[in-house]
């Protein structure tokens, strides 16, 4: 009896306690003067609008209605906190730019709990920059031309050798580039190991966006389990690894640097940046990929002006030969497949950061007088360049596919720079040109290849991934391969 008063004193005083500091911080906000906007429902907030409009093919009217009511700043509370969420271009370059002065990364609890506390997610400071630099030197373009090309080409290749009829294409793209990642982190062929751990990455990704309490969610308690066997797996090739760089057999890869750098990294913290990495370079690479393919597909003319060009570059080349570095830098139409996809799919909505202190901001500018709104210190923002890339205010008719509109370079009727799909700031996405490279690839082999139409009807959602709900499967035709 004694005992279950001491829970039922204990569970009341954390909630007293849960109470009292939720009125503190909310008597705090009103004092400043936030940007407009509605904190919707205690504890949920608006959170369910925000899912409930992301599982569909239209996510838009979520933002839309709130910039139409409030501006392109506006408060909301999503994911369990009071959010400021930008939609202004400005504001979004400020708030990554400002990155470890003004705001810290910060992202929800699911996330930064499956991919660990060392992932360079959520690595700041010196350590992050370190770090980002050295992910960086493995993914420039010199490293691709010398020693990447060759393998993407290859895998690509060898996964396409085995495609006849019907393919489910986002299955397909995402064991290309996981093998990928694995081959560039790790120096694996593919193998029933890796596409063993590939399963389990599904199950962790599709945790990300969950409550991150197992008792309440099977879905987070799935992605807790499969992150388990993950970096159990990974510790094996770890300690393996080290034996080896310690015997003086040493390969050149990302693992192999981690293993020899000067910072002294245990086996958990490098698997956790492993682990962090081959989410980053499996899943949204995969995803553009399939887009392309789905937007191409819906734009015949498009795909039309795609195929004139890698049969060109293909008809100087013998059927096994590789494409090289100067092939690649031959595909201008190519590319503005690569940056139209990239704005339409936007597979990174956004990015979340934390203010470190009172942030003054008034409209469309930053200001350091104590005019105009304030974000509050500790509260998260969301930069969305996902409502900059789709605003008809800076690209004509945003919100169709038209890869025309790159061969002017900008693509964008803005005069600064709107286009952000791989973020700014401190936090680039250190691959952003291998994506593009694989993307290339990608898109070569497979015009050159095949013909193919959709084998049914599927549709894009955005919740909690973006992806289409049935893998995009088609029906492929092998062309004249001479």
């Amino acid at each position: 009896m004694a005992g279950l008063t001491l829970v039922y004193d204990l569970v009341l005083y954390i909630s007293i306690s849960t109470i009292i500091f939720f009125i503190i911080k909310r008597s705090r906000s009103r004092r400043l003067r936030l940007p407009p906007g509605s904190l919707g429902l205690p504890f949920l907030g608006e959170t369910l609008q925000l899912i409930a409009a992301y599982k569909t093919e239209n996510p838009e009217p979520f933002i839309d209605v709130r910039v139409k009511r409030f501006g392109s700043i506006f408060t909301t509370h999503i994911f369990g906190e009071p959010t400021v969420f930008s939609a202004d271009p400005e504001t979004n370059r400020f708030i990554l730019q400002n990155e470890g002065k003004l705001f810290e990364c910060s992202y929800p609890g699911s996330i930064s709990n499956l991919l660990g506390k060392h992932s360079l997610l959520l690595m700041k400071g010196s350590l992050h920059k370190r770090m980002h630099s050295l992910t960086m030197s493995f993914a420039n373009s010199s490293i691709i031309r010398d020693h990447l090309l060759v393998d993407i080409d290859r895998l690509v290749r060898l996964h396409m050798d085995s495609w006849t009829d019907r393919v489910l294409l986002m299955e397909e793209a995402k064991k290309i580039t996981f093998e990928l990642t694995v081959k560039q982190l790790m120096s694996f062929d593919p193998n029933e190991w890796t596409e063993s751990l590939r399963k389990e990455y599904v199950l962790v990704i599709e945790g990300f966006f969950t409550v991150p309490l197992p008792i309440f969610s099977t879905t987070y308690r799935r992605a807790i389990q499969a992150r388990t066997k993950v970096a159990e797996a990974l510790s094996l090739v770890v300690r393996q690894r080290r034996k080896e760089s310690e015997s003086g057999e040493r390969k050149n890869d990302m693992l192999e640097a981690l293993l020899a750098g000067d910072d002294g990294f245990s086996d958990e913290e490098i698997v956790d940046f492993l682990v962090a990495l081959l989410v980053a370079g499996y899943e949204t690479t995969s995803t553009i990929m399939t887009l392309a393919v789905k937007f191409l597909t819906e734009t015949p003319l498009a795909l039309a002006q795609l195929k004139e060009e890698h049969d060109e570059i293909r008809a100087k080349k013998s059927k096994q030969e590789p494409l090289e570095w100067n092939d690649y830098k031959s595909m201008p139409f190519t590319q503005c497949v690569v940056n139209e996809t990239l704005r339409v799919a936007n597979i990174i909505s956004g990015v979340f950061r934390r203010a470190m202190t009172d942030i003054n901001i008034k409209g469309k500018k930053i200001y350091a007088s104590d005019i105009g709104y304030t974000i509050p210190k500790g509260w998260r923002v969301f930069a969305s360049f996902r409502a900059v890339h789709l605003d008809h205010d800076h690209f004509k008719d945003a919100r169709s596919f038209n890869p025309w509109r790159w061969q002017n370079n900008s693509g964008a009727t803005s005069p600064v720079n709107v286009f952000t799909p791989f973020g700014g700031g401190p936090r680039l996405c250190p691959g952003y040109e291998l994506a593009r490279v694989e993307l290339s690839v990608f898109l070569h082999h497979l015009v050159t290849r095949f013909s193919w139409v959709p084998a049914e009807q599927d549709k894009l959602v955005f919740f909690p991934t973006t992806r289409t709900q049935k893998r995009y499967p088609i029906i492929v035709q092998r062309r004249n391969e001479s």
